[in-house]
This record gives structure tokens, C-alpha cells and sequence, in this order.
């Protein structure tokens, strides 16, 4: 089976669904050859498939949750072979870190899943867009609903003089290279911003340490990098996709970082002196789920015996004096 064969189904129903926003686009009053009205139905594309991928999205917190509590004993093999610069040693080095992996049922690329998902949905709007011209002369069969009168309406359509079909290493004016310009320049922001609020307010010291650290500095700036040099070669509708989809996921961790921060980072303590001053409690209902669900992972490693010593539940200081020292209520006790 060729790539050809495994992508269209997705090219088949990226189609339907920037088809039937365009023409609920329409229905309301939004000219049907405007490149505004297919560029707004490439946005809603982003919100359905999103949407789609929050349950997902919930995964990837959580994985990222387990990483860090684990981080302590991650710090503890690279300190016994810090000074060992041997191949077998680095191989054992290695060999126990994959093991710890295992063992927990964790993965430092869990962040990149979401990115994963998306994928073959990026893939078939690309081939959409890139098809528009031949199914528009007549040289392509149709794709779903679109069809030659409607590819060669939506090839046509542009929005600052720039098709959506068009291309910034093939374009032939220069509205086409400014408009990629700037949409590359607003992916690559978003991308590093998204990345740089995760590491700087929603991670505790300890995880800012070691190779995960490291993994995450790297995919800081990476990102970007891949985004600006890849960009030229794609479609000005591809990269409206492109800086949706990223914009969602940055005002999506900037939720979670404001109200479902992890345990001991600076976000955390943010939440809870914002809500000192207004005078309400430090704990909110979505917090103690999360510190709920924190303490179950770490249990769970516990009984799996990859961390050691007395648990450390986490908990406000507003709390911990009204409990002496108590276990936190669950949720649904909380009063």
C-alpha cells in the first residue's frame, strides 16, 4: 500500500469538513469565492480536530505529570555514572534509563503526541491544496466534495493577494512571500512561547534538571527552527492551518498553566496567591483533581518500587495547619 492509499482517507475528510464550513460559511452571508471564508473553514477544521484531540491532550499532562516525579531517580542513575565516560558504561546508563521508562510506563517524547495526531491531518490538507489546480483544470479526480468547480473557486481565492494554493519558493509576486513570511513568524512565536511558559512557569526546580530537561530546552528551540525552514515550501493555507493549530495549543496550556498548575512550580504558587488576595480558597476544585490524580501516579510508582522514602503529599500551607498534618481530603469531601 502506497502513502498515497493510507493519506486519502484523511484527504477525504479534511475535504468534507472545510466543504460543509464553507458552506455554513455561506449560508450566513460570507461570499463563497472570498479566500476569507476558506480561510475561516481551514480554522474551523483546526477547532474540530482539536477539539477531537483534548482527551488526548489530557494524556500528555498526565505522562508529563508521571515524568517529573520520577525525575529524582532519573538524577540518581546519572549521578552513578556521571564520571564514567566508557561505552559500557554510557550502554548501562542508557540500558537503566530505558528500563526506568518501561517500568514506569512513561516517554520523554509524550509532548510530541499531540503534534503525532495531527499529522496525517496535516498531510491530507496539504495534498488538498497542493490537487486544487489539477482537479481544477480537470487532470485530478475529485476529492470528496470538492469537486472541479469548487477546487477551481477555492484556488483562486486569496486573502492580502496571496492564493491559498500559492507557495513562498514557487510564488511569482511578492504578496504571497510576505503573507508566509508572516504566518512562519507567528508559527515559530507561538511555538516557542507555548514551549517556553510550559518550562518556565508550569515545571518545579527539580524537573528544570537531567536529560528531560534537556529534551525539553532542545524542543524550544528546535521547533521553531524546523517551522521557518520548512515553511517556504508550503501552501499559504497549510500554514494558516499551521498557526491556528499552534495558537489553540498555546491559549490551551496557558489555561491549563492558570488553573490546573502541577504540584511545586511557579505557576502553582502564582494560582494560589492570586486567590490569597481575592480571599477564597487556595485550593480549587480542578487543583485537588489533579493532586489527587499527582498522588495516585505516585503511588503507583511506590508500588512499583521505583521511588523510595515517605511520601510527600502536596498541599497548601492554609491547609496543612487546618489538618495538622493530616492526608488531604479527597475532592469529593472537600468542603
Amino acid at each position: 500500500m502506497s502513502f498515497s492509499d493510507l493519506i486519502y482517507p484523511f484527504e477525504w475528510l479534511v475535504s468534507w469538513i472545510m466543504y460543509l464550513w464553507h458552506e455554513g460559511l455561506t449560508t450566513i452571508g460570507l461570499p463563497e469565492t472570498s479566500g476569507w471564508t476558506w480561510t475561516l473553514s481551514i480554522v474551523g477544521l483546526v477547532l474540530i480536530m482539536r477539539a477531537a484531540l483534548i482527551p488526548l491532550f489530557v494524556k500528555q499532562i498526565h505522562a508529563s505529570r508521571k515524568m517529573q516525579l520520577i525525575q529524582p531517580e532519573m538524577q540518581k542513575i546519572q549521578a552513578k555514572y556521571k564520571d564514567k565516560k566508557d561505552p559500557e558504561s554510557r550502554q548501562k546508563m542508557t540500558e537503566e534509563t530505558m528500563a526506568m521508562y518501561k517500568d514506569t510506563g512513561t516517554n520523554p517524547f509524550s509532548s510530541c503526541l499531540p503534534i503525532l495526531a495531527q499529522s496525517p491531518f496535516f498531510f491530507g490538507l496539504f495534498r488538498v491544496l497542493n490537487s486544487l489546480d489539477e482537479i481544477a483544470a480537470g487532470n485530478h479526480d475529485a476529492i470528496g466534495p470538492i469537486t472541479q468547480s469548487v477546487a477551481s473557486q477555492a484556488e483562486s481565492s486569496a486573502i492580502f493577494g496571496a492564493q491559498l494554493s500559492a507557495q513562498f519558493n514557487s510564488a511569482e509576486n511578492l504578496s504571497v512571500r510576505i503573507v508566509t513570511v508572516v504566518l512562519i513568524i507567528l508559527m515559530s512565536a507561538t511555538t516557542f512561547t507555548t514551549q517556553y511558559q510550559l518550562m518556565r512557569k508550569n515545571m518545579p526546580a527539580s524537573a528544570l534538571e537531567g536529560q528531560f530537561a534537556q529534551q525539553q530546552k532542545m524542543m524550544l528551540y528546535l521547533f521553531p527552527i524546523i517551522f521557518a525552514v520548512s515553511g517556504v515550501f508550503f501552501p499559504v493555507g497549510v500554514l494558516i492551518y499551521w498557526f491556528t493549530t499552534n495558537l489553540w495549543t498555546m491559549l490551551q496550556q496557558f489555561y491549563v498553566i492558570r488553573r490546573m498548575p502541577a504540584p511545586g512550580s511557579a505557576a502553582e504558587k502564582a494560582m494560589q496567591d492570586r486567590r490569597r488576595k481575592r480571599g477564597k480558597p487556595i485550593d480549587t476544585y480542578e487543583e485537588t483533581r489533579e493532586r489527587a490524580h499527582d498522588l495516585e501516579m505516585e503511588e503507583e510508582l511506590r508500588t512499583k518500587g521505583v521511588l523510595s522514602g515517605q511520601r510527600q503529599q502536596p498541599k497548601s500551607k492554609k491547609r496543612a495547619k487546618k489538618s495538622g498534618g493530616q492526608t488531604p481530603k479527597k475532592p469529593g469531601n472537600s468542603t
